[in-house]
C-alpha cells in the first residue's frame, strides 16, 4: 500500500512539473529548455521573499509566480522570438539561457543544502496505514485543480480558444486574425508560471539546489516525450507510467536510479513510438 500511495503522489508531482513545458510546446511549438532553470529560480526567489523580506508564504507565492511569468515573457520577447521556427536554434537558445540562469544562481550563492521553503500546511495524516504529510496531499489538490483550470481556460475563454486554434492549425488561425506571437508570448508566461507553481509546492519536500533544475528538465522531457509532445492527456498518462516506474525502482533498487528510468523512457519511446502515446506528430516513414 505504501508503494501504491507514494507512486500516485509521485505521478501527480511529475504531471505538475511537466504541464508548463507541455503547454508551451503545444501552443508555440517551442521546446522551452529553460524550464528547469525557471523552476529553481522561482523557488529561490520564494526563499528570498520569505527569509530576506519576511513576506508570508501565501504572498511570497503570488510575487514569485509573477516573477516566473515575467521571466518566461522576457525569454520569448528578447531571444526566442528571433529564432522561432528554427527548431535546433530554439533548443540551443533556451538551453543556453537555462544554463546561464542556473550558473548565475550558483555564482550568487545558491550552494549546499541550506535553502529550504516552508511547507504550507505542516503535519501529516495516516491513510490506509500509511503516513502522508499534508504538503503531499496539497500537491495532489493543486495538480488536479490545475488540470481542471487549464481545461476550463482552453474551452471557455477567448484567449484559451485562440490557444487551441493556434495549436491545431497555426496558418488557419493567422488567417482568422489570431496573433501568433502574442499567443506564444502568453504561453511562455503561463507555462513559466505553472512551472513556478510546481516549484513552490514541490520544493518544500526537499532543498533548493541548482541540480534540481537539470533533473526537473529531464523529468519534464521524459513525461512529454512518452506522453506525446503537445498532448495534455499524454502528459497525465505518462506521469502515471513514470511515477509508478520510478517509485518501484526506488523501492526495489535505489532512488539514484530514478533519473535512469526517465532517460530509458525517453530513449525507448523515441525508438519504438517517436510520437509518444498520444502524440499527433507524423512519425518517420519506414525507408525501404
Amino acid at each position: 500500500m505504501y508503494v501504491l500511495i507514494y507512486a500516485l503522489i509521485n505521478s501527480f508531482i511529475l504531471s505538475l512539473i511537466s504541464l508548463g513545458f507541455a503547454l508551451v510546446y503545444s501552443i508555440a511549438r517551442i521546446p522551452n529548455f529553460a524550464h528547469g532553470a525557471i523552476y529553481v529560480a522561482t523557488g529561490y526567489v520564494g526563499w528570498l521573499l520569505i527569509n530576506r523580506l519576511s513576506l508570508p508564504f501565501p504572498l511570497a507565492i503570488i510575487v514569485a509566480l509573477i516573477f516566473s511569468a515575467l521571466i518566461g515573457a522576457l525569454i520569448y520577447r528578447i531571444v526566442l522570438i528571433k529564432v522561432r521556427g528554427m527548431a535546433l536554434s530554439e533548443i540551443i537558445a533556451s538551453y543556453a539561457i537555462g544554463i546561464a540562469i542556473l550558473e548565475i544562481l550558483r555564482w550568487g550563492g545558491l550552494r549546499g543544502m541550506t535553502f529550504m521553503l516552508p511547507v504550507l500546511i505542516p503535519g501529516s495524516v495516516e491513510i490506509l496505514g500509511v503516513s502522508i504529510d499534508y504538503q503531499r496531499l496539497l500537491i495532489l489538490g493543486v495538480s488536479g485543480g490545475l488540470l481542471l483550470f487549464l481545461y476550463l481556460f482552453t474551452h471557455h475563454t477567448k484567449t484559451g480558444l485562440s490557444f487551441r486554434a493556434i495549436a491545431q492549425d497555426e496558418r488557419a488561425s493567422l488567417m482568422l486574425g489570431i496573433d501568433s506571437d502574442r499567443a506564444a508570448l502568453l504561453s511562455l508566461s503561463i507555462g513559466s508560471a505553472i512551472c513556478g507553481l510546481a516549484a513552490l509546492f514541490v520544493l518544500p519536500l526537499g532543498n533548493i539546489v541548482v541540480e534540481a533544475g537539470y533533473s526537473t528538465l529531464i523529468f519534464a522531457l521524459a513525461v512529454c516525450v512518452v506522453g506525446g509532445l503537445g498532448s495534455t492527456a499524454g502528459v497525465v498518462a505518462a506521469s502515471f507510467i513514470l511515477g509508478f516506474a520510478q517509485t518501484l525502482t526506488e523501492k526495489l533498487i535505489s532512488s539514484h536510479f530514478q533519473m535512469v528510468v526517465a532517460l530509458l523512457a525517453i530513449i525507448g519511446t523515441l525508438i519504438l513510438k517517436p510520437s509518444g502515446l498520444f502524440g499527433k506528430q507524423k512519425e518517420l516513414e519506414e525507408r525501404v
